[in-house]
């Protein structure tokens, strides 16, 4: 045993299997920090296409080059380039609802992973520990892959912030473990991006089939901090939260959830602006008119999360509200917006001149040039990717907030088609609607993937469901213990107040994101979702909760269509009624699963008892007794 694999195993707690695959490999380089991550990446070199070995035919994944911001890598296949939303698969025999390696293959998972270790064994490995995001709640991983593959590893050090286990007190024991194995993509899931869990009783290790780092390097993480919340009692959402700031000096804190593409990154982001300073709110897809809104200051944006958001026990006050804390070190951030120079100049001000190298996914960029965001891969001739992203340390971000906060708004995005009398659809939502908490925890269930969602590979086309939380595809356990969790978190926090955004479209306005910008404006400069029982009226919909009956912003009175969408002459109420009816159906559809399981939760069977009865707004505004906002006039 050399002295450098005796100070790690001194350090960090392994289990036998583990020692020995370290012990046994061929080469093992332990890295201590961001900059030798990025070192091991490329080396010298300017340029590496990463190969594979796969029963004698060498299989290109990838090509890394240096450029002058960054590590640039871009993917062989254009298939890799983005989330395969089938990409989890189960190999242990815990309870999940997921789909099992054994079921699918008709063979135990521990003959794979027994390769999977021969086959890391041969290989040079890199080695290294990461932590869990901003608070140091003692939760370590390990990271074991070939040396070839050192750009995932320096995206995950990155993301997870790589941690020097030389500097450890005390030995550390893991909640988890990733292996990197690219070859049995091939070898055994027939090309498919694949990652599988295998859990048990103090250890979830996740083995890496494929380079993409959405399954992996990512939400694989997600995916163990679920599990460990599953098992705990806790939840680690999918929301990204932003702690706003007025022009008067008032506070806000906005966590935002949602599926990938309803605007969780968008929430950190500036209102996009024209020359002149003025904001196109939206543009009618038939008659062209477009409607302008004012701004002279902004909201200050203090980012928190962008992603992924902890609410472990240990932050909680026990005072009714929610307090959230980054569960990432790093964020991957998508650009498929950025399609020009001075579309967000802090973004692409962040990645040309960064204090430290990043890296970019899926930009055109050569050897020793600036890798630029608005320079996206094509797919094919004519067919930009429309999933470009860049990682960066939070740390690098401007006004970040590095501390716990405590959640003010839940707000719930949804991308949203074109909506007409010609073309009716669920693109029924107006620019944003208050609802009763109950009505929030049925949102969440449902969790609906949206219109055109950028960030994965479509299945239908249709609307579908992401699973409950919005983070279902990441989670290992059960659709109905998430579901319950989810349920006493929002019981236990009453505090804390809900909305709906769209993204995309309002009737038959595109207004990108735009909604839930100007949401974020607005609530904030109220103070919260604060109203009198005159501004707000149930919603033509029910699951829409609560419409606003007017609004002005900044001396603009928003168009009533953009409030209630069944005012848009191009929609009207036949229309409006069939996308809502689409809507009920699909929720129907969709929580019936849960409302079947004997281990749902009694209050969560009361919820959905009265979406079935189609119960009013009021009806779910009292199952739970919690005021869906902040009354004015009774000065709450």
């Amino acid at each position: 045993m050399n002295s450098e694999i005796k100070d790690f195993l001194d350090k960090v707690i392994l289990k036998d299997n583990i020692k020995g695959l370290l012990l046994d490999a061929k080469s093992v380089t332990f890295l201590h920090n961001e900059e030798e991550l990025y070192n091991a990446t490329i080396g010298n070199d300017i340029q590496r296409d990463i190969c594979y070995d796969v029963d004698g035919r060498i299989v290109k994944e990838a090509t890394v080059i240096k450029a002058k911001n960054g590590i640039v890598v871009n993917f062989t296949d254009p298939y890799m380039r983005r989330r395969d939303p089938d990409s989890m698969i189960i190999g242990d025999n815990l309870p999940t609802d997921k789909p099992r390696f054994k079921d699918i293959f008709g063979y135990d998972f521990e003959v794979l992973r027994n390769e999977t270790y021969e086959w890391l064994k041969r290989q040079d490995l890199v080695v290294f520990v990461f932590g869990v995001g901003q608070v140091n709640l003692d939760l370590y991983g390990i990271a074991i892959a070939p040396a070839n593959a050192a750009f995932f590893c320096f995206a995950l050090g990155i993301l997870q912030k790589i941690e020097d286990f030389r500097k450890f007190n005390n030995p550390k024991k893991p909640f988890t473990v990733l292996y990197v194995a690219p070859p049995f993509r091939h070898k055994v899931f027939g090309g498919k991006q694949r990652v599988v869990h295998y859990r048990n009783e103090d250890l979830h290790e996740i083995f890496s089939y494929n380079f993409y780092l959405g399954p992996s390097a990512k939400k694989g993480v997600y995916s163990a901090l679920i599990d460990l919340g599953e098992r705990e009692g806790w939840l680690t959402l999918h929301a990204a939260t932003t702690l706003l700031i007025t022009p008067y000096g008032n506070r806000l804190t906005i966590l935002h959830e949602g599926a990938s593409g309803s605007g969780k990154s968008e929430m950190n982001e500036n209102i996009h602006r024209q020359k002149d300073g003025s904001i196109l709110f939206g543009q009618n897809t038939i008659t062209n008119d477009r409607f302008i809104l004012s701004l002279p200051v902004n909201c200050k944006i203090n980012p928190v999360s962008d992603d992924m958001t902890m609410c472990h026990p240990s932050l909680q006050k026990g005072d009714g509200g929610l307090v959230v804390a980054d569960a990432e070190n790093g964020w991957f951030i998508r650009v498929d917006h950025i399609k020009k120079y001075g579309t967000d100049q802090d973004i692409e001000t962040l990645s040309i001149y960064p204090s430290r190298p990043l890296l970019f996914l899926n930009i055109d960029a050569q050897p020793n040039s600036t890798a630029l965001l608005w320079e996206h891969i094509e797919d094919a001739p004519g067919v930009p990717c429309p999933n470009p992203r860049f990682v960066v340390a939070r740390d690098l971000i401007q006004n970040i907030v590095m501390k716990p906060v405590n959640v003010n708004v839940r707000s719930f995005g949804i991308r949203t088609p074109i909506c007409t009398s010609q073309k009716p659809s669920y693109g029924i939502i107006g620019i944003f609607h208050v609802l009763p908490p109950s009505l929030a925890w049925i949102w969440r269930l449902v969790a609906p993937r949206g219109h055109a969602n950028p960030s994965i590979i479509s299945t239908s086309g249709l609307l579908e469901s992401e699973g409950v939380g919005t983070y279902w595809p990441f989670a290992t356990g059960k659709m109905v213990t998430q579901a319950n969790l989810l349920l006493s978190q929002i019981v236990n926090s009453p505090k804390v107040k809900y909305l709906l955004v769209p993204n995309q479209h309002i009737g038959a306005w595109k207004v990108g994101f735009n909604p839930q910008w100007i949401m974020r404006e607005y609530i904030a400069r109220r103070g919260g979702i604060r109203f009198s029982p005159s501004e707000l009226s149930p919603s033509r919909c029910q699951i829409l909760g609560y419409a606003l009956e007017e609004m002005f912003f900044e001396g603009h009175e928003i168009f009533k269509g953009f409030l209630k969408v069944e005012y848009q002459e191009e929609v009207g109420n036949d229309a409006y009624d069939e996308g809502a009816n689409m809507l009920y159906k699909f929720f129907v559809d969709t929580t019936m699963p849960f409302y079947k399981d004997p281990e749902l939760d009694s209050l969560g069977k009361k919820i959905l008892s009265c979406l079935y009865d189609k119960g009013s707004v009021k009806d779910f505004e009292d199952i739970l007794g919690i005021s869906s906002y902040y009354n004015m006039e009774e000065g709450e």
